[in-house]
Protein backbone atom coordinates (compact mmCIF):
# COMPACT_ATOMS: atom_id res chain seq x y z
CA UNK A 1 0.00 0.00 0.00
CA UNK A 2 1.39 3.75 -0.88
CA UNK A 3 0.42 4.80 2.38
CA UNK A 4 3.02 2.26 4.39
CA UNK A 5 5.66 2.93 1.34
CA UNK A 6 5.17 6.82 2.38
CA UNK A 7 5.39 5.98 6.19
CA UNK A 8 9.11 3.75 5.19
CA UNK A 9 9.67 6.89 2.84
CA UNK A 10 9.70 9.21 6.08
CA UNK A 11 11.18 6.95 8.40
CA UNK A 12 14.24 6.40 6.09
CA UNK A 13 14.79 10.47 5.77
CA UNK A 14 14.42 10.68 9.64
CA UNK A 15 16.93 7.76 10.16
CA UNK A 16 19.51 9.67 7.96
CA UNK A 17 19.51 12.64 9.31
CA UNK A 18 20.13 10.82 12.90
CA UNK A 19 22.93 9.37 11.23
CA UNK A 20 24.29 12.56 10.83
CA UNK A 21 24.48 13.26 14.40
CA UNK A 22 26.72 12.68 17.37
CA UNK A 23 25.06 11.93 20.67
CA UNK A 24 25.54 15.37 22.02
CA UNK A 25 23.82 17.01 19.16
CA UNK A 26 21.12 14.52 19.51
CA UNK A 27 20.63 15.48 22.99
CA UNK A 28 21.19 19.36 22.49
CA UNK A 29 18.49 21.06 24.37
CA UNK A 30 17.68 23.79 20.98
CA UNK A 31 16.65 27.06 21.63
CA UNK A 32 14.35 27.38 18.49
CA UNK A 33 12.65 24.44 19.68
CA UNK A 34 11.85 26.13 23.32
CA UNK A 35 14.30 23.87 24.77
CA UNK A 36 13.02 20.81 23.41
CA UNK A 37 15.57 18.40 21.75
CA UNK A 38 15.91 16.57 18.70
CA UNK A 39 15.81 13.37 20.53
CA UNK A 40 12.67 13.91 22.40
CA UNK A 41 11.12 15.08 19.05
CA UNK A 42 12.27 11.48 17.68
CA UNK A 43 10.98 9.56 20.97
CA UNK A 44 7.38 11.17 20.43
CA UNK A 45 6.91 9.82 16.74
CA UNK A 46 8.24 6.36 17.51
CA UNK A 47 6.29 6.43 20.87
CA UNK A 48 2.87 6.91 18.62
CA UNK A 49 3.85 4.64 16.44
CA UNK A 50 4.01 1.94 19.12
CA UNK A 51 1.05 2.86 20.52
CA UNK A 52 -0.91 2.08 17.23
CA UNK A 53 0.87 -1.05 16.58
CA UNK A 54 0.27 -2.29 20.51
CA UNK A 55 -3.54 -0.83 20.04
CA UNK A 56 -3.99 -2.87 16.86
CA UNK A 57 -3.83 -6.18 18.79
CA UNK A 58 -5.89 -5.23 21.28
CA UNK A 59 -8.34 -2.96 19.41
CA UNK A 60 -7.64 0.08 21.30
CA UNK A 61 -5.33 2.96 20.62
CA UNK A 62 -4.52 5.29 23.61
CA UNK A 63 -2.12 7.81 22.60
CA UNK A 64 -2.15 9.53 25.72
CA UNK A 65 -0.82 5.89 27.90
CA UNK A 66 2.69 6.37 25.98
CA UNK A 67 5.79 5.35 27.85
CA UNK A 68 7.67 8.26 27.43
CA UNK A 69 10.62 6.00 27.18
CA UNK A 70 13.66 8.62 27.67
CA UNK A 71 15.84 5.50 26.07
CA UNK A 72 14.15 6.48 22.97
CA UNK A 73 14.95 10.25 23.41
CA UNK A 74 18.84 9.83 24.44
CA UNK A 75 20.09 7.41 22.49
CA UNK A 76 19.51 7.58 18.82
CA UNK A 77 20.81 4.41 17.77
CA UNK A 78 17.90 3.08 19.90
CA UNK A 79 15.81 5.14 17.72
CA UNK A 80 17.05 4.04 14.65
CA UNK A 81 16.81 0.42 15.53
CA UNK A 82 12.93 1.35 16.43
CA UNK A 83 12.11 3.01 12.90
CA UNK A 84 13.30 -0.09 11.42
CA UNK A 85 11.13 -2.20 13.41
CA UNK A 86 8.06 -0.22 13.29
CA UNK A 87 8.59 0.03 9.65
CA UNK A 88 8.64 -3.94 9.41
CA UNK A 89 5.37 -3.67 11.63
CA UNK A 90 3.23 -1.74 9.59
CA UNK A 91 2.41 -4.00 6.66
CA UNK A 92 -0.78 -5.10 8.53
CA UNK A 93 -4.26 -5.10 7.09
CA UNK A 94 -6.43 -2.80 7.58
CA UNK A 95 -9.31 -3.37 10.81
CA UNK A 96 -11.54 -1.13 13.01
CA UNK A 97 -9.71 0.12 15.78
CA UNK A 98 -11.18 2.41 18.77
CA UNK A 99 -9.66 5.74 19.61
CA UNK A 100 -9.54 6.69 23.62
CA UNK A 101 -9.77 10.07 24.07
CA UNK A 102 -10.07 11.65 27.39
CA UNK A 103 -11.56 15.42 26.18
CA UNK A 104 -14.71 14.58 28.33
CA UNK A 105 -14.10 17.38 31.62
CA UNK A 106 -16.93 15.35 34.10
CA UNK A 107 -15.15 11.84 34.20
CA UNK A 108 -11.89 9.77 33.76
CA UNK A 109 -13.07 7.30 31.48
CA UNK A 110 -12.38 7.90 27.67
CA UNK A 111 -14.59 7.85 25.13
CA UNK A 112 -14.32 5.45 21.83
CA UNK A 113 -14.13 6.93 18.55
CA UNK A 114 -14.18 4.28 15.78
CA UNK A 115 -11.66 4.68 13.23
CA UNK A 116 -9.27 2.20 11.79
CA UNK A 117 -5.53 1.02 11.41
CA UNK A 118 -4.84 2.69 8.29
CA UNK A 119 -6.64 5.71 9.12
CA UNK A 120 -4.23 6.08 12.03
CA UNK A 121 -1.38 5.45 9.94
CA UNK A 122 -1.65 8.35 8.25
CA UNK A 123 -2.61 10.34 11.18
CA UNK A 124 0.99 9.25 12.55
CA UNK A 125 2.32 9.97 9.02
CA UNK A 126 1.19 13.55 9.04
CA UNK A 127 2.14 13.94 12.92
CA UNK A 128 5.86 12.74 12.07
CA UNK A 129 6.07 15.22 8.75
CA UNK A 130 4.79 17.78 11.50
CA UNK A 131 7.60 17.24 13.90
CA UNK A 132 10.17 16.47 11.54
CA UNK A 133 9.31 19.58 10.43
CA UNK A 134 10.75 20.85 13.68
CA UNK A 135 13.34 18.91 13.95
CA UNK A 136 14.71 20.91 10.68
CA UNK A 137 14.72 23.73 11.92
CA UNK A 138 16.94 22.04 15.25
CA UNK A 139 19.55 20.41 12.70
CA UNK A 140 19.93 24.20 11.22
CA UNK A 141 20.67 25.58 14.75
CA UNK A 142 23.10 22.64 15.40
CA UNK A 143 25.08 23.88 11.93
CA UNK A 144 22.70 23.53 9.09
CA UNK A 145 23.02 19.58 8.71
CA UNK A 146 21.96 18.46 5.31
CA UNK A 147 18.62 16.87 4.54
CA UNK A 148 16.27 16.48 1.34
CA UNK A 149 14.14 19.06 0.18
CA UNK A 150 11.14 17.46 1.07
CA UNK A 151 12.03 16.60 4.44
CA UNK A 152 9.40 17.93 7.23
CA UNK A 153 7.28 18.69 4.11
CA UNK A 154 3.63 17.70 3.58
CA UNK A 155 3.62 15.42 0.59
CA UNK A 156 0.23 17.95 -0.62
CA UNK A 157 2.79 20.51 0.11
CA UNK A 158 5.43 19.05 -2.58
CA UNK A 159 2.91 18.26 -5.17
CA UNK A 160 1.36 22.59 -5.14
CA UNK A 161 5.32 23.24 -5.07
CA UNK A 162 5.81 20.97 -8.19
CA UNK A 163 2.67 22.52 -9.69
CA UNK A 164 4.23 26.11 -9.34
CA UNK A 165 7.78 25.37 -10.97
CA UNK A 166 6.13 24.34 -13.97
Amino acid sequence: MDLQKAVRQVFLQLSDSLEQLDRDQYNYSCKSLSGNTIGQHVRHIIEMFLCLENGYQSGEVDYEKRERDTLIETDKNFAATLLKEIIKQISKENKSIYLLTYYNSQGNEPEKINTNYFREILYNLEHTIHHMAMIRIGLRELGDIPVDDSYGVASSTIKYRQQCAQ
